[in-house]
């Protein structure tokens, strides 16, 4: 996890599409989110910034998920 984020910031599941993620934020006013899996396990962060270049890039689909594109984020061995 990113250092100087706030370990009870807002958390979501992290097969939340990148596009539910910034409308979260946008709503919220928050520039991270903290990723869990769907134990409730903490698994990483993400900021706006970053889904905001993945957003960007030519090969984003509004289908993309947060642990698809979160630096470090646990991936399934299916993905």
């Amino acid at each position: 996890m990113a250092e100087g984020l706030d370990a009870s910031g807002p958390r979501v599941r992290d097969d939340m599409t990148v596009e539910v993620a910034l409308s979260l934020m946008a709503g919220a006013r928050v520039e991270y989110l903290l990723l869990c899996d769907g134990d409730d396990q903490l698994t990483g962060s993400i900021t706006r910034a970053e889904l905001a270049v993945h957003r960007g890039s030519s090969t984003y689909t509004d289908r993309i998920r947060l642990r698809d594109v979160a630096p470090g984020a646990h991936r399934p061995a299916s993905a």
